[in-house]
């Protein structure tokens, strides 16, 4: 009796450790291939790389998306192999959620990064939490849920910016959707909200948007212009019905939020007017007299009937709100050969952006995105260096931006400045901007809230150096997998002691713990525990059942999870890696009172700390798909370009998770 009641516990701990042992052989550095769809933000000379779905190497026909645990960064400071130098010795806890499609909010005055909206992977959400991680003190702590009166309900793959010199951050629009609401049942719902929080008081508040008109998958950015600075807004896609059918939203349209008066204004663009897309990645810059500012954007997917997507560059300029094309590639009629997106990009000291991962659909074989740099490629805003080359070499050095010739040759000047188109050819849509585009905004000194010296804060990781960093993902591996072998050699020994005193002992059983036969007890059928399958749609993607939000404890037991025949290629030990690609640096394209926080310990490193995530389909090279049949068809159809479907189904499903493809060009050098 007593070894029967047992069973099920070993069981479960035998699973559960081997579960966890074999995700921690993911090194996130040495065992990338691919990603995209994460968040990422600059503070203090680090680029934060957080979350997202990720690729692991081997990559095959048969490898498949796995949710990222992992929050490393990029010392901005270094280069290696020309580009920024990776670090994987940041903590994360398994109770903070790992999302795509979220937001990094950046503190570089409290030395803090908020994580905000994104949806889950194949697993249900929880009831939101605003969770931050200290740089500091390299932990995460929880500032809890959104309070006061405003209905704050995150979103993903809204458009985000972080204002560290206001202590203000900002999200617009986004996906309603089962896996960003807990519960959420019917299809995808967009928002026209601008959601905004003080990160020195920890307060919210929900803006009305330009209009009512829903909106996601587009792109917002922070100019210091006006009397306190502006967001602009752009692109992606319109829920026009709330039901997740999605039109483009045209990019000859420009949204401006006017931060000091709180109001919108629209304002239309001329010039080269990109294609519609969505899902493309940007950042701002300007000139050193900010007589222009330059917002760069690339990539993107798009819409029928053109549904492959973009590699492309384009220059949002202001105040003349001319759209510029960019100098790749070269042919100015067409796009480029590889199209990306969910990818991210970052300015680096106003002069370089970094831009790492995403998502090709047009990938024509199974290559990692050049995994010695971690998916990182450079592109030199100002063309400063040797070859005049947008596409060029990370430098740490370089932290000022020089107008390119491409964007003076439309606006004037020279390239420190001194532009001379200073409004559009047919003036301003409203009054107030052709006065708020010529003042540059004014903002006072925001002071810490709380101690930023690092001699008295417990200093975060560094690369190298004191203080020792954790231990590395390697050693968490040898802890597990060492750990569950004395464990299974010692459950082993339990198992057959009870069942040698099973087969000794003569005594009656007490009537009160008599098993019946046919395994029925008073109450009726005694079947075990099944583990929780994820109901498929093969039309879509993974619609999950509503389910009630549950915290994961720090340092959580796993149950078996059972798998298909193709779910078992994350079980296999390493193989031989893929050559080494080279990352794009050339004209190739890719080679009310502050809330006290709850602290949240990291898992100690024998539990290890990354919990093992099955995918939801397996990845499948794009010309093995028909129009309209799914991506994740278990039988591989005839050779046809991928066709665009709806985002999500009428179960709240991601339906445009298609072949998750990252590429980079072949032969191109360091």
């Amino acid at each position: 009796m007593f070894s029967r009641r047992l069973q099920p516990l070993v069981f479960l701990l035998l699973i559960s450790f081997l579960s966890l042992s074999v995700f921690a052989q993911y090194d996130p550095i040495k065992d990338f291939c691919r990603r995209h769809g994460h968040q990422s933000a600059v503070v203090d000379n680090r680029l934060y790389i957080d979350g997202g779905l990720v690729n692991w190497k081997p990559f095959t026909s048969s490898s498949s998306n796995y949710t990222n645990p992992f929050l490393i960064f990029s010392d901005l400071s270094t280069e290696t192999k020309d580009m920024p130098t990776l670090h994987a010795n940041l903590s994360k806890n398994a109770t903070v959620p790992s999302v795509m499609g979220g937001k990094l909010w950046e503190d570089s005055v409290n030395k803090r990064l908020y994580l905000y909206g994104g949806e889950t992977y194949q697993a249900p959400p929880t009831n939101f939490l605003l969770y931050a991680y200290d740089i500091l003190k390299d932990k995460w702590d929880s500032f809890g849920p959104p309070t006061g009166t405003a209905a704050i309900i995150p979103t993903s793959f809204g458009a985000g910016v972080s204002i560290p010199a206001r202590g203000e951050a900002y999200y617009y629009g986004g996906f309603h959707n089962n896996g960003s609401v807990p519960g959420w049942t019917g299809p995808p719902r967009a928002s026209n909200r601008l959601i905004k929080y003080d990160m020195d008081s920890n307060a919210w508040s929900n803006v009305t948007g330009p209009d009512d008109v829903r909106r996601a998958e587009g792109e917002m950015v922070f100019l210091p212009v006006g009397d306190a600075g502006m967001l602009v807004y752009f692109g992606g896609s319109q829920d026009l019905y709330g039901n997740g059918t999605l039109t483009p939203e045209p990019l000859d349209t420009i949204f401006l939020y006017d931060l000091a008066n709180s109001k919108w204004y629209a304002q239309k663009a001329t010039g080269r007017i990109p294609e519609s897309r969505r899902r493309f990645c940007g950042g701002a810059t300007w000139a050193q007299d900010q007589s222009s500012y330059n917002i760069y954007i690339y990539g993107g997917s798009g819409f029928p009937p053109s549904t492959a997507g973009f590699d492309d560059i384009y220059v949002l300029t202001i105040p003349s709100f001319q759209w510029i094309r960019g100098p790749y590639p070269k042919d100015s009629n067409v796009t480029g050969p590889f199209p990306k997106n969910m990818m991210s990009c970052n300015v680096v000291n106003n002069a370089q952006m970094v831009i790492i991962g995403g998502s090709n659909s047009n990938a024509t074989g199974y290559e990692c995105d050049v995994d010695t740099v971690g998916g990182q490629h450079n592109m030199n805003l100002g063309e400063e260096n040797p070859e005049n080359a947008i596409w060029a070499r990370y430098q740490p050095k370089l932290t000022t931006y020089a107008v390119p010739t491409f964007i003076m040759s439309a606006v004037g000047g020279r390239n420190t400045g001194g532009a001379r188109v200073l409004t559009p050819p047919g003036g301003f849509n409203a009054p107030d901007l052709s006065v708020l585009m010529t003042r540059k905004a004014v903002i006072s000194t925001r002071t810490p809230t709380r101690d930023v010296n690092p001699a008295t804060s417990s200093p975060a990781p560094t690369g190298e150096g004191e203080p020792a960093p954790p231990l590395s993902p390697g050693a968490i591996a040898g802890i597990a997998v060492g750990g569950a072998v004395v464990l299974i050699a010692l459950l082993a020994g339990c198992c057959c002691f009870i069942r040698y005193r099973q087969k000794h002992y003569k005594g009656p059983r007490p009537p009160n713990q008599a098993i019946p036969p046919h395994g029925w007890g008073p109450s009726g059928p005694l079947t075990p525990a099944s583990p929780a399958v994820t109901q498929i749609s093969y039309a879509h993607t993974v619609p999950t059942q509503p389910q009630s939000p549950v915290m994961l404890p720090s340092v959580p037991v796993y149950p078996p999870a059972e798998l298909g025949a193709n779910d078992n290629a994350h079980y296999r030990t390493a193989r031989t890696s893929p050559a080494s690609m080279a990352a794009k640096h050339d004209s190739s394209p890719w080679g009310t009172h502050a809330s006290t926080p709850q602290t949240l310990e990291p898992p100690t490193p024998a539990s290890g700390p990354y919990p093992a995530r099955s995918p939801s389909y397996t990845e499948r090279d794009p010309r093995d798909v028909q129009p309209g049949a799914p991506y994740w068809s278990t039988t591989p159809p005839q050779v046809q370009q991928p066709q665009f479907r709806p985002t999500q189904d009428a179960q709240g499903g991601n339906a445009w998770l298609g072949v998750q493809q990252a590429w980079h060009r072949p032969g191109s050098s360091h």
